[in-house]
């Protein structure tokens, strides 16, 4: 488990000293900003070696119904399993509502099948105020 956190931090690190390279300004809308994240995040997934899907989706228990994922990393092995992915290494949800956040926090961390736990998940939010942090911490 360490090292699996330990890899999303690299992740996470490359992404913040790569962020000027998306060449987002105020001049740009919220979805530019979407794009370019969820695409910065989907070419690093293949050039990984993972299958990248946007708009993927996996089933939520508690919503008895799929929901959909921005961004997901699949593995295949065929080594250990011929027919099925043997993981969900990366789930990535971004939105820029404010009112969404907590949506965007269960989406992430929803009750699934054991093949669509996530090995790793990044959200990528607004966040109105600090104290708003502290309480989706929680």
């Amino acid at each position: 488990m360490e090292r699996q956190f330990f890899d999303l931090m690299i992740f996470f690190e490359g992404y913040v000293r790569n962020y000027r390279r998306l060449n987002l300004n105020q001049q740009h809308n919220r979805s530019m900003f979407t794009r370019r994240e969820i695409d910065y995040f989907a070419n690093l997934g293949e050039m990984l070696g993972f299958h990248v899907f946007v708009e993927d989706s996996k089933p939520d228990k508690s919503k008895g119904r799929s929901r959909p994922m921005d961004l997901a990393w699949w593995q295949w092995d065929e080594r250990i399993n011929k027919e099925h992915y043997v993981g969900l290494v990366l789930h990535l949800e971004r939105e820029n509502l404010w009112n969404k956040d907590v949506e965007t926090i269960e989406k992430l961390f929803s009750k699934t099948d054991e093949e669509y736990i996530p090995h790793n998940v990044i959200g990528i939010q607004n966040i109105e105020s600090a104290s708003r942090v502290e309480h989706l911490n929680r």
